[in-house]
């Protein structure tokens, strides 16, 4: 097990104890959205609402009664503070969706950060608080850590990868959760790597079932060339391969003929071992064989163990859907009496 403390870069230890104070960079905006905290805006989609996602979580917390619990304990006009707690070591992620959470629930709470969204926060660091009316930041508590727990792991994860990678750039895949693919990929910029495809309307990428089904990689690149040529459209085609002999087929049609293809993906030339390492032999003579006329991106048996090894290879992208399909959240807690919190942390290891 590879610890995250282990493996963020230095700089981040710089600001590990030090109490970042956002001054006029985190100046709220019109709808109570900090400047700091949106730093790294989401990646757009011509038809994500944002807005609609967090109703909708929202809304299946309270159902149709809303929270009983809440209505039997809490004075409505009750005032509080409640602070954010990390309880692991980790990248932050979801401060800027969190105050859009807040927002939608009730427009007068005001929140503070001492991080903003990529920043490294440690096990026990108080790095934001809201404050207003008691029952309103109970009823957002949840939704907000939902999505916060879930972006921080994914960006955890990939801080880790896209340092090892390097010089080659992580990529996410489309194996995001239903209804949270923007959230998800969202995460992986804040974590410092870059998107693949939003979905399947922004970028051609010819996989196996459609060469199997075109009769063959090249005829599938053909039509692909006719396609967007007949359509008059502009945008990435990525190819996957798995052999370098598609390779050579790829390269051989492409040599004669004017063609749409920006990338080629290297599918499984990944080979684990018996030790645990990994052969990249067949994917170092891919990237040989493409010689720099195409983007190339490693697919397949891409682990935070194998990933430095596959940077290593020349290939100019390194996608991994364990970035987002079999994330792990990020510990982290709202609490309104943070001493006792702090205190059943600490009995538990956990701050």
């Amino acid at each position: 097990m590879i610890s995250v403390s282990r493996l963020l870069s230095p700089q981040f230890y710089a600001i590990q104890r030090s109490f970042v104070k956002m001054s006029a960079y985190a100046a709220q905006t019109a709808r109570g959205v900090s400047h700091g905290s949106m730093a790294i805006k989401p990646p757009s989609h011509p038809t994500y609402d944002l807005k609609a996602v967090i109703k909708l979580a929202l809304a299946e917390d309270a159902g149709d009664t809303g929270d009983v619990t809440c209505m039997a304990t809490i004075p409505f006009d009750m005032e509080v503070e409640a602070y954010f707690l990390a309880k692991e070591d980790g990248i932050v992620a979801g401060i800027a969706l969190a105050e859009m959470i807040f927002e939608q629930v009730d427009p007068s709470l005001k929140v503070e950060w001492m991080r903003k969204d990529g920043d490294y926060v440690h096990k026990g660091l108080k790095f934001g608080k809201v404050s207003g009316n008691a029952h309103k930041i109970v009823v957002a508590e949840r939704v907000v850590l939902n999505f916060m727990q879930r972006m921080s792991g994914i960006a955890t994860l990939t801080k880790l990868m896209a340092d090892a990678a390097y010089p080659a750039c992580i990529l996410e895949t489309r194996k995001t959760a239903p209804g949270l693919r923007l959230v998800d990929k969202w995460a992986v910029v804040i974590g410092g790597g870059k998107n693949h495809r939003m979905g399947l309307f922004d970028m051609v990428m010819i996989k196996d079932n459609h060469i199997s089904a075109a009769g063959g990689i090249v005829d599938a690149i053909k039509s692909v060339d006719e396609y967007l040529k007949q359509k008059g459209l502009e945008m990435d085609v990525e190819v996957e391969t798995r052999t370098l002999e598609e390779v050579k087929e790829v390269l051989e049609y492409v040599s004669g003929s004017k063609t749409r293809l920006t990338r080629i993906m290297l599918d499984n030339m990944v080979v684990p071992l018996e030790n645990g390492d990994v052969d990249v032999t067949m994917l170092k003579d891919a990237v040989e064989l493409i010689n720099g006329r195409f983007e190339t991106e490693a697919s397949g048996n891409v682990t935070i163990e194998t990933v430095h090894k596959i940077g290593q290879s020349g290939v100019t992208f390194i996608s991994s859907g364990a970035l987002t399909h079999s994330v792990k959240a990020l510990d982290i807690s709202l609490k309104i009496d943070t001493e006792l919190a702090l205190k059943v942390g600490r009995r538990t290891k956990r701050a």
